[in-house]
């Protein structure tokens, strides 16, 4: 595969994850809005059931695994492609501290993602027996907000360690967003500057709205 093609690739992985940590978020939001547990435990039974969801897990796991395997192998191709083996760039470039450490954030981001699906994911996907079931509007589901809940409140660490990986998603994502649309061909001045407007709005939505969701359990419990 060309060089244009992996970067194409990337763009496209890249801008389907975005959408994804969007329905992601909607979804976790719903544990700040009932104590009672009720709509997020309908939201995570949704999430498991749908037949449309279930399709689109497997590629949402390829799309992780491209995205990540091919952001390492292009940052290789840059770094055996300069001339001098280190970086002479100064702070004060044109280019953003995002922009210039997206492998940096990105790693940080996947040690954020493996440590999330472990405690949350992975019980729930193939643990379920550990959890304890609820009754919601006739139907029985697993109980994924007490799990949830029951982490946040008992871990201050825990929440912390959310918050920041909550962050370092936004700074990957202030740059990643509009640098995927950019790949894709939308370059010209008025929609770059569109893009970045957007792209930062979003990384800010998505940063706050993650880290809200700790801060929330930390303050009321």
């Amino acid at each position: 595969m060309t060089s244009i093609g992996r970067k194409f690739l990337m763009s496209i992985t890249g801008l389907f994850l975005v959408m994804f940590i969007g329905v992601h978020l909607t979804i976790n939001l719903l544990l700040i809005v009932d104590d009672s547990g009720e709509l997020f435990n309908l939201g995570a039974n949704f999430m498991a059931t749908n037949p449309m969801i279930k399709i689109m897990e497997p590629l949402l796991g390829l799309g992780f695994m491209i995205h990540i395997i091919w952001s390492f192998f292009l940052e290789y191709q840059n770094w055996r492609a300069r001339p001098i083996k280190f970086d002479q760039r100064k702070p004060g470039d044109s280019s953003s501290w995002a922009s210039r450490n997206m492998l940096v954030l990105g790693s940080l981001v996947l040690v954020f993602l493996i440590i999330h699906i472990i405690n949350f994911f992975w019980v729930i996907k193939f643990d379920p027996h550990s959890l304890t079931t609820v009754n919601v509007d006739g139907v029985e589901m697993e109980d994924a907000y007490t799990l949830v809940a029951d982490l946040f409140k008992g871990s201050v660490v825990y929440c912390i360690f959310y918050i920041i990986g909550g962050a370092l998603l936004g700074l990957h994502l202030s740059h990643g967003f509009w640098s995927g649309f950019q790949t894709l061909g939308l370059s010209n001045k008025n929609w770059l500057k569109r893009l970045k407007f957007v792209g930062m709005l979003y990384a800010v939505i998505i940063a706050a709205g993650f880290s809200a969701i700790p801060l929330y359990f930390l303050i009321k419990f």
